[in-house]
């Protein structure tokens, strides 16, 4: 039989010592868990260990609480493409510099960017993350056009296509990564090296 939500020694794992901070933790655990829809204020309140005027004293409701986690996701996303070395060099040093800052974020914020990568635009909050998703992946796909005039990557290679690829190879990571397995550390450096030499050796 398994586990009751309650029982679950995971979900006890995560109840805060107190704050707006850890009680955001605990909701993004809960919605990675159970899903934003299935989720209410009664299941955050009984993972948190407190009263829901207790959390209604941080957070008016679900929806800000979804709000606080996206923004968290999504100023780590355009990090990425604030980082120096992602404004300087050429635009294949800068998509190499974008996508290490990538993957640095993401297992830095695994259970936010999890979170920002599962929203499917039922709600205004949720539509909004998705619109500044697709604003970060015009911004790389304008690099990767930038890159194919400047005769670094392939001719023919169709930009909108490559950052799709780009970020679908990044954004896999959260279906398998858990932190402080090997490799941890050297993590945003394999994976930039296996999207822009490649993992098969050149004959």
């Amino acid at each position: 039989m398994s586990a009751s939500p309650a029982a679950d020694p995971a979900r006890r794992s995560r109840r805060p010592s107190g704050g707006a901070e850890s009680l955001l933790e605990v909701a993004v655990g809960e919605f990675n868990t159970r899903g934003y829809d299935a989720t209410s204020m009664e299941d955050l309140s009984r993972a948190a260990g407190i009263t829901k005027s207790s959390f209604y004293h941080h957070f008016t409701g679900k929806e800000a609480l979804l709000r606080a986690a996206l923004e968290r996701a999504v100023d780590g996303l355009f990090s990425a493409l604030d980082a120096p070395a992602a404004r300087t060099g050429t635009p294949t040093e800068r998509l190499r510099a974008i996508v290490r800052a990538q993957v640095a974020v993401l297992t830095a914020e695994l259970p936010y960017v999890t979170l920002l990568l599962r929203v499917r635009g039922n709600t205004e909050t949720e539509r909004w993350a998705l619109e500044r998703r697709r604003a970060f992946d015009a911004e790389v796909t304008a690099l990767v056009k930038a890159a194919v005039d400047a005769g670094e990557v392939r001719a023919g290679v169709d930009p909108a296509l490559a950052a799709k690829l780009l970020g679908g190879l990044i954004n896999s990571i959260v279906e398998w990564y858990r932190p402080g397995r090997p490799g941890t550390d050297t993590l945003p450096d394999d994976v930039a090296a296996a999207a822009f030499v490649g993992i098969i050796p050149a004959r």
